[in-house]
Formats: structure tokens, sequence, C-alpha cells
């Protein structure tokens, strides 16, 4: 756990310090657009199922309420958002949560409280790692939005479908963890960016 938590600290701080650029970038793309605010905040349930608050450039339109799922096409997403969500920019803000030590860079994607309480005892355990900004579950799902927007209760086919399948690869994640397996995860992450495509983990 101290090997993970230090090459966090180190990763997130180099990353930040690298990526600054690729930040202004976004952030100026998205005040561009539609202005202030630049970052979108959430709560969300961590590790030991403490609440944090977690923290993505903006991809919606400022104000709008609706649903917390976002399938493809969804008219709350503006032009900008399609594009930093599409590439994942959107995440990069969570780098400093990893830094703050609310997520690790590799661990189960963490979930809204409503969620969470669906599937407690299911989350007990998997709640015992910090969550991370990407997982198996983020590589498999890669094309999560497009699969939602598929279906004709978006909702009802992610709590009964799609949630499940990702606590299944959550759980396998706990019993399988490791420092090899964090890279690995890192590296099929970056080749599902780029590809578009669901990569086997």
């Amino acid at each position: 756990m101290l090997l993970k938590r230090l090459f966090d600290a180190v990763v997130s701080t180099a990353a930040l310090l690298l990526l600054s650029p690729l930040f202004a970038v976004a952030g100026f793309a998205v005040w561009l657009e539609t202005g202030r605010p630049l970052f979108y905040s959430q709560r969300r349930i961590g590790r030991h199922f403490r609440p944090f608050t977690i923290w993505k450039f903006r991809s919606m339109h400022h104000g709008v309420g609706g649903a917390l799922l976002t399938a493809s096409g969804d008219p709350r997403v503006t032009k900008v958002g399609k594009v930093i969500r599409a590439t994942k920019l959107d995440e990069l803000p969570q780098l400093w949560n990893v830094l703050r030590g609310d997520m690790s860079l590799v661990g189960p994607r963490p979930e809204v409280a409503q969620y969470v309480d669906l599937y407690r005892e299911r989350f007990a355990p998997i709640l015992s790692l910090r969550p991370g900004i990407t997982d198996m579950a983020s590589i498999q799902f890669c094309r999560e939005e497009e699969v939602l927007a598929n279906s004709p209760d978006p909702l009802a086919e992610y709590v009964t479908t799609v949630l499940p399948a990702k606590l299944c690869l959550a759980e396998q994640y706990v019993a399988r963890r490791s420092f090899g397996l964090d890279l690995l995860i890192l590296a099929q992450t970056v080749a599902a960016i780029l590809f578009r495509r669901e990569v086997a983990t």
C-alpha cells in the first residue's frame, strides 16, 4: 500500500505539472463555449464509505438538472464536452483528487451514494480500497454512453446490468490487485482511449 500511495503521489504531481498546458487548453475551450464555471464537482463515495468531492472539467451546460447518468446524444452535453468526454480529458482534474489522497490512479471507480446503497454489501470490500481514476471497468465499458443510449431505459440498464458487471470487475481487482496489475490497467486505459474500444483485462 505504501508503494502504491508513493507511486500515486509522484505520478499525479508530475502529471499535473507536465499536463498543465493541456489543462489550460481544455479549460479555455470550456470557457470559450459556455463560460464559467470551468469545473464540475460531485459527491462520490470513497474509501470506507467516506464521501468526497470529485472534480472534472465541466462538459454540460451549467445549471441543467436531469438524470445522474449520461448517454450518447444527451442534449445537456456541450460541443466541447463531447470532445473532452470522448478523450477523457474531462477526468484530468481528478489528478488533484489523487494527490490529496481521496483517490488512486488505479482503483474501482467511485459511485454516487444512490447506487452504492443499492449494492452496499458488495461495495463493502471494494471500498476497502481508494477509488481510482481508472480500473478494469473503465476499460471494458469505455463505450458505456453508447450502450446506455441504445437501451429503452438507460437507468434500468445501468442498475440491473452495467453496475453489477462493474462490481464483478471491481471484485476481481480486489482479489488480484498488485502493482503490476495497476501498470497493466494504466497501459490498457491509454490504449482504450486512443482506439476507443474495449480491451480485455
